[in-house]
């Protein structure tokens, strides 16, 4: 008996998603709870899985096709599999068609992975049978996929000839994701009166006592004591005392939060992400790290829900675990304001009259100049930087 596979419900902020990868064809058999198909949202990536042991018996929108919430996407028919070929294939047939059984094997073994690492196999077109796995039970990490992609290739027996002068290009659909984050951030620079101010804070005081609590800290609360869980709890008071940073504008209307939910940006493999951490005000530095720490992890693997990303007061942003010395951040609307964290520099500064080799930070604050007034601006900023 056919029965129908519907897109997930999708909350109020989401109004449609895009089906981006099917990873099961009609005739072919599913497990239950098994991947069948990738819906992307404006926000995350979602997966659909098998809701029984059965086949796939129709696809009802094809990759690319838009879908809404709860719409059918398929026909499945549970149980037994009906039309599938026999186990035992006579010996002709599996001689006649070896690279199609190898194909097919490739597809799976590439289906079972997770999305960031299907993502990288498939874009550096490596078979993931070719790939050591050293994940949790032999699985392929993206780590994996990069070490695979460094060794030496053997050499050929006749080199490919390319025409002297060719000039390749390449030319993909921009993800549904990538073009939402591409619409946000041009909106925030046309529709708000973003402005920055600077300032830089003095790290030692924070590496030294990072330094001396570090192992006992881990050994307490099973995470690292990282930077940015003493940047998130400066924040936080600096919002109480700054209510107009922790303020958003919807319409004509100045809505001042009661509560701290901090975002931090996350870069992924399908772009730029910010998940929330809840309540910071009532979040210990453990707390916040292991938010931070799994919210990594689920971006790496595309399991952000969008329930991770939905809301927010403020954000941080790290442009300094690339290396980034300065920048000028970009608002999170309807946020008003966001802070930009940079690479730790080691400069001269002088202190009493005397010059010192200290790790310096620039500390970067956009805000809307339509709610939040320079001298607010400057007065967060400060207050931040003498907390830590």
């Amino acid at each position: 008996m056919a029965t129908e596979i519907k897109a997930p419900v999708f909350p109020e902020s989401v109004a449609d998603g895009t089906i981006a990868t099917w990873h099961k064809q009609p005739g072919e058999a599913v497990s239950r709870d098994e991947v069948i198909c990738d819906i992307e949202t404006d926000k995350v990536v979602l997966e659909v899985v098998a809701p029984a042991d059965g086949t796939i018996a129709a696809i009802v929108k094809n990759e690319g096709d838009t879908v809404l919430s709860a719409e059918v996407i398929a026909q499945f028919e549970e149980g037994a599999v009906s039309g599938a070929a026999p186990a035992a294939a006579p010996q002709a047939e599996q001689k006649a068609e070896p690279a199609a059984a190898v194909q097919a094997a490739a597809g799976a073994a590439v289906a079972d992975q997770a999305p960031a690492v299907r993502k990288a196999l498939t874009e550096s077109g490596i078979p993931a049978a070719d790939v050591a796995g050293t994940g949790r039970g032999g699985r392929i990490t993206k780590e994996d996929v990069a070490s695979h992609q460094a060794k030496p290739a053997a050499p050929a027996a006749a080199p490919l000839s390319v025409a002297v002068g060719e000039r390749v290009e390449k030319r993909v659909p921009m993800t549904r994701l990538r073009k939402r984050v591409a619409e946000r951030l041009l909106a925030a620079t046309q529709e708000t009166a973003m402005l920055t101010t600077f300032n830089e804070v003095n790290m030692k005081p924070i590496m030294e006592m990072r330094a001396q609590y570090k192992d006992a800290f881990e050994k307490r609360h099973g995470a690292r004591l990282g930077f940015m869980s003493f940047f998130v709890k400066a924040a936080t008071e600096a919002l109480k005392r700054y209510p107009a940073v922790n303020a958003s504008i919807d319409g004509n209307d100045i809505v001042y939060h009661g509560y701290y939910d901090i975002g931090v940006a996350v870069s992924s493999e399908r772009g730029l992400v910010v998940p929330v951490l809840r309540d910071t005000d009532r979040m210990n530095y453990a707390e916040v790290e292991n938010g931070i720490r799994d919210f990594a992890y689920k971006a790496r693997d595309g399991k952000l829900g969008i329930e991770d990303m939905t809301g927010g007061t403020f954000t941080i942003t790290n442009g300094g675990t690339f290396g980034s010395l300065l920048s000028t951040p970009i608002l999170n609307t309807p946020q008003t304001a966001i802070l930009g964290m940079h690479k730790i520099q080691e400069r001269p500064m002088a202190v009493k009259g005397q010059v010192e080799i200290l790790p310096m930070m620039y500390l970067a604050l956009s805000y809307d100049h339509r709610l939040i007034d320079g001298k607010e601006a400057v007065g967060f900023l400060v207050t931040i930087k003498e907390l830590l």
